[in-house]
């Protein structure tokens, strides 16, 4: 019996540690910064085979501040014209202060060129006033705790203009934001008692939409970017001491929900 014991003590142990473990690991992202997700999209260019357009990175402008450089980017050449009829490609997935864009700018290099319809290559040129980068005003209020979807459209037909009858062409980027939008809503809260690690599931009708662990020493969690609409939220204990609660929570877009304290009761 006492092997038995022992042995059961020792897994309780194992599991705790854990369950500690990966509730630490992914409350470091529990924080209320937003974030920013950059995508490329276009619409297609009958005169030309191929666009192709050297990305090195984004940058953006909050208020009046300095310029930040999203440091989560993918830098590239991105062909414009794999990016038509509702397709997009991510350029940049980061987290971001809280407050108000003013200004987004693409960051490009110099290997710009098409490939024509009988398959040659010509390297586009950029304007002396365009070659630090394409900047784009946005004026757009950002919530921390929330994740933005940024959708620009790099209008290929109209950025690429030839120079007379030099059979050079020249890339004048034509860019507009075609959409702005948060992609879910948030659910903050804290469980009770905070000396134990909390399982949390968010759960609508039979499907597990997301799910997260409390912190140990204040028991808060953080459930970012899921649809909006009501669902049941499952508090799971990881000890044999208190009862498994629930909640139903309303999600909005856009929006952070804060649930009221969570206090377990004990079997």
């Amino acid at each position: 019996m006492k092997l038995k014991f022992s042995t059961i003590l020792s897994g309780i142990v194992i599991m705790t540690t854990v369950l500690l473990a990966v509730g630490c690991q992914k409350n470091k992202s529990n924080g209320d910064k937003p974030r920013l997700q950059v995508r490329l999209t276009d619409a297609p260019d009958p005169n030309v085979k191929e666009v192709w357009v050297d990305i090195k990175g984004i940058a953006i402008k909050m208020g009046d501040s300095a310029e930040i450089t999203l440091a989560n980017s993918y830098p590239g050449l991105y062909n414009l014209l794999n990016f038509t009829n509702g397709k997009d490609t991510i350029l940049a997935d980061a987290e971001i202060p809280v407050g108000r864009i003013s200004q987004i700018r693409l960051l490009l290099g110099d290997n710009n060129y098409i490939i024509t319809k009988s398959g040659e290559k010509i390297n586009l040129t950029t304007p002396s006033a365009q070659q630090s980068g394409l900047k784009v005003q946005i004026q757009q209020d950002v919530t921390g705790g929330i994740l933005y979807r940024l959708i620009l459209d790099f209008d290929a037909g109209k950025s690429i203009v030839k120079a007379g009858n030099s059979g050079q062409y020249i890339l004048k980027p034509v860019l507009r934001v075609l959409s702005f939008v948060p992609s879910g809503g948030s659910v903050k809260g804290v469980v009770a008692p905070d000396s134990i690690v909390t399982a949390i599931y968010a759960i609508k009708g039979p499907d597990t939409i997301a799910s997260t662990f409390t912190q140990v020493g204040n028991g808060n969690y953080m459930i970012k970017d899921i649809p909006a609409g009501s669902y049941s939220f499952s508090y799971v204990p990881n000890d044999t001491i208190h009862k498994t609660a629930t909640r139903t929570v309303p999600v909005t877009l856009g929006q952070i929900t804060i649930v009221d304290t969570v206090k377990l009761e004990k079997k």
